[in-house]
């Protein structure tokens, strides 16, 4: 096994896609050190990204917010812009793990693992954020839902890192939240859950929505009618119903020892209905 700590994304990027044997990312470790301690995995590289310039930063432009592939999920909670601007993507970042993981672990790296109960995915999903990738053949930009494309796989070509995820600049009379189900009350992972952004108009109707539902199908997934059925409403109680029955249909879940399917299905709905309440009052909604 070789470990390697590159200075910049390029060497990074060639030194994975010219990896003979499996090759992977070390950013916190908290999944990789873990599959490997398992024997799930055994690369033959390791490119420990934490020394590239950038990586580990939390910029704030005109534009929004670039948050490094390095940055680990606790110093997302200590960047008072960030989560006065995204608190449902803040709330979502510090859900994964522990106090001691969360000096460790990444929103990328909970990205690029793929699971289908990942936290931090769908209030990113929902809040419209979009992955930075560098590559063997340059950069490009692409949202952060099409990075899953099933339980432990991406949409990653060989040599491709994620560099960065990147936030709109919060427009007023904007709000998202983000909340799960989990079986205790701490350190397990979501059954359910739900992820919910929206702008509201001066006169205090939604005029823009997204609503993404984690644990609920094999990658995250952004519910575009219940977005159409938010828009132009002041989430009345009629609303907030159709809402909850629309998650729930959307829903693609499966039965295991942590929850049937007719029981995440009911919880997607009473989780929509709670996420959407939250971000609607964030946003100035009354």
């Amino acid at each position: 096994m070789r470990y390697i700590r590159p200075q910049s994304i390029e060497e990074a990027a060639g030194l994975l896609a010219s990896a003979a044997g499996p090759a992977a990312i070390l950013a916190g470790g908290s999944d990789l050190l873990v599959r490997m301690k398992g024997g799930f995995i055994e690369p033959e590289l390791i490119v420990d990204i934490k020394a590239i310039a950038g990586l580990s930063e939390i910029k704030e432009t005109a534009e929004g917010f670039s948050i490094g592939a390095a940055v680990p999920c606790a110093v997302l909670g200590e960047n008072a812009a960030l989560k006065k601007a995204w608190p449902g993507v803040v709330e979502a970042a510090k859900l994964i793990g522990s106090k001691q993981v969360q000096g460790r672990c990444t929103i990328v790296g909970n990205l690029c693992n793929a699971s289908p109960a990942a936290d931090s995915v769908p209030a990113l999903v929902a809040a419209g954020a979009e992955a930075v990738v560098a590559g063997p053949n340059g950069r490009r930009t692409i949202p952060v839902e099409a990075v899953p494309t099933g339980p432990g796989r991406t949409s990653l070509a060989k040599g491709e890192i994620i560099e960065a995820i990147l936030l709109d600049k919060r427009a007023p009379n904007a709000g998202d939240a983000y909340q799960r189900f989990i079986p205790r009350t701490e350190m397990d992972i979501a059954v359910v859950s739900a992820g919910v952004n929206l702008m509201l108009d001066e006169a205090g109707a939604i005029k823009s929505a997204r609503v993404a539902l984690g644990a609920a199908a094999p990658t995250v997934l952004l519910v575009e009618e219940a977005a159409e059925v938010l828009v132009g409403s002041k989430l009345d109680e009629a609303t907030l119903e159709r809402l909850a029955k629309i998650c729930a249909g959307a829903c693609r879940p499966i039965d295991d020892k942590r929850g049937t399917i007719e029981f995440r299905r009911k919880v997607a709905g009473v989780l929509a209905k709670r996420v959407a309440t939250t971000a609607y009052e964030r946003a100035g909604g009354k």
